[in-house]
């Protein structure tokens, strides 16, 4: 049996507010294993995109332990969480964030020559190859503003996996997307999982929830509902 690729343990995340404290996680626990595809759902402002942040290193529990990729995230340095998340970890947006004075293929090879990954004659070739697979090689030399949404967001899909990354987290990544760009959305996450690799998503979309194989439920701070609703609604997974 494979070891999880996440491993959550009693995490809890509180912030102090006037002269109280909030606490938006707690006692978090629960692991995901390689290959995994899981919606994380809930009503806004009940932990979601905090639990993905601790995830990635953005933000750090007040309590509790963060294994990912075999890392402890909760102990590392901003430093080696800079390192490790570009060989570990393709982040999607919500808002895309795309770099608005590049093209969108140099967009996709930034995160290549940040991490050093690959050989640097080889990266524009990865970049247009990614940008092929999801639709976009014909708009690769145009800037985030002369595309639409949609594309955005399909090329930081290509972005999120230039360095090759076993574990692509997407926080509300259809959340500013019309129902047709949201399936093709989907379908790439669903190519991207039948490619072997991990996907953890946030989402309000509950029709597109229901499709994904296992959805874990926040409310309140806590997981009121870790389920595998049975094979996922796509071929070849």
């Amino acid at each position: 049996m494979s070891e999880p690729i996440i491993e959550i343990r009693d995490v809890v995340k509180s912030f102090p507010v006037g002269n109280s404290t909030v606490t938006i996680l707690k006692g978090v626990s629960f692991h995901v294993k390689p290959g995994e595809f899981v919606s994380i759902v809930g009503p806004s402002g009940n932990g979601k995109s905090t639990l993905l942040n601790m995830i990635t290193g953005i933000d750090r529990p007040t309590s509790g332990e963060i294994m990912v990729t075999g890392k402890p995230v909760h102990k590392m340095s901003e430093d080696q969480l800079a390192g490790w998340r570009g060989d570990n970890v393709g982040i999607i947006f919500q808002f895309f964030q795309m770099l608005p004075a590049l093209s969108l293929v140099q967009n996709v090879i930034l995160p290549m020559d940040l991490a050093n990954k690959f050989p640097a004659r080889e990266r524009h070739e990865r970049a247009m190859g990614l940008l092929q697979r999801v639709g976009l090689d014909d708009q690769a030399h145009k800037l985030p503003s002369q595309v639409s949404g949609g594309q955005q967001q399909r090329a930081a899909i290509a972005r999120a996996l230039a360095n090759d990354p076993p574990l692509v987290v997407a926080d509300e990544p259809t959340g500013n997307l019309d129902s047709r760009n949201s399936q093709d959305v989907f379908d790439l996450f669903a190519d991207v999982v039948s490619g072997g690799k991990t996907l953890l998503m946030v989402t309000h979309d509950k029709e597109l929830a229901t499709r994904v194989p296992r959805v874990v439920e926040i409310l309140d701070g806590r997981i009121t509902r870790d389920e595998f609703v049975g094979k996922p609604s796509w071929a070849g997974y």
